[in-house]
């Protein structure tokens, strides 16, 4: 046995596993922060696409122009590409009109709301679909298990 491990105390072990726990509760807690973070910037991105596109004749090539440029500005970060744009568009779209749901989809990550997105079409499906997620965080078993793939 080492010197030092002599003079650890025997409660050691415990500590150990406290400390643990308490980082990998903080890991979790920054995570969905950064989650509910990402999912509000997506939210006013899609907004501003949005109020531009209403202004202009330009249509779609707006949201094009606006994922090049983000790709050129931010090289290496992730959720810029010319389709995440649209999604983000079209997240902005679906549920502006939804006060009852705004909340419950920064309650979760940009992949759940996503997943919602793409495979449910009707409104209440998506309130049922989002309440389910902020409860139990398997949205890509519920949905399997009922059908939706």
């Amino acid at each position: 046995m080492s010197k030092a491990k002599e003079l650890i105390p025997g409660n050691y072990t415990s500590l150990l596993s406290e400390v643990k726990e308490r980082v990998r509760a903080a890991q979790y807690a920054a995570l969905k922060a950064v989650n509910k973070e990402l999912v509000t910037l997506y939210w006013d991105i899609g907004c501003l696409i949005v109020s531009r596109q209403a202004d202009a004749a330009h249509g779609s090539a707006i949201a094009e122009q606006l994922a090049s440029d983000l790709r050129a500005e931010f090289p290496g970060v992730g959720g810029y590409s010319r389709r995440n744009v649209f999604y983000v568009r079209e997240f902005y779209v679906t549920y502006r009109d939804l006060p009852k749901v705004q909340p419950l989809v920064a309650q979760i990550g940009w992949t759940q709301n996503l997943i919602i997105l793409q495979r449910c079409n009707d409104p209440l499906e998506r309130e049922f679909l989002h309440r389910m997620e902020n409860n139990d965080g398997k949205i890509q078993e519920d949905l399997r298990n009922w059908g939706y793939e």
